[in-house]
């Protein structure tokens, strides 16, 4: 098994990579954390710095959990980063975080999370912050 997370430096992105660890465990699956920019700015908010990738690959090693972490740069739309992702791993799970949000913003997702969910060939997993 493999499990693809699209993650970002939020306290949402956090409970992904902790959800994909918990199920990496018990199903002796392998992980692959995927951060990205958007619209090709690597000064993007989501685009995580160093010791924030370093510490998720360090959690994950002392798991004993096989795992990849990639930060691509210059990528200008993450969905379809994290998608040609799952595909070339043939991922079996997409983990990403979902913010809360009003009543209005209720009615539509976030772009990526949207595009994720729809076009992915796998089943998406979506992960809010623990309260």
């Amino acid at each position: 098994m493999h499990i693809v997370v699209g993650y970002i430096p939020t306290p949402e992105g956090l409970a992904a990579v902790e959800y994909a660890t918990t199920v990496a465990e018990r199903e002796s699956a392998a992980v692959t954390v995927v951060n990205t920019g958007m619209h090709g700015r690597d000064s993007d908010p989501s685009f995580a710095e160093a010791t924030e990738l370093d510490a998720i690959n360090e959690g994950l090693e002392a798991r004993g959990i096989p795992h990849d972490v990639r930060q691509p740069v210059q990528v200008d739309v993450p969905a379809e980063e994290i998608l040609r992702v799952a595909e070339e791993v043939s991922a079996d799970m997409i983990v990403i975080g979902l913010r809360r949000r009003s009543l209005v913003g209720k009615l539509f997702l976030g772009s990526t999370s949207q595009q994720i969910i729809i076009d992915a060939d796998c089943p998406v997993v979506t992960v809010k912050r623990p309260l």
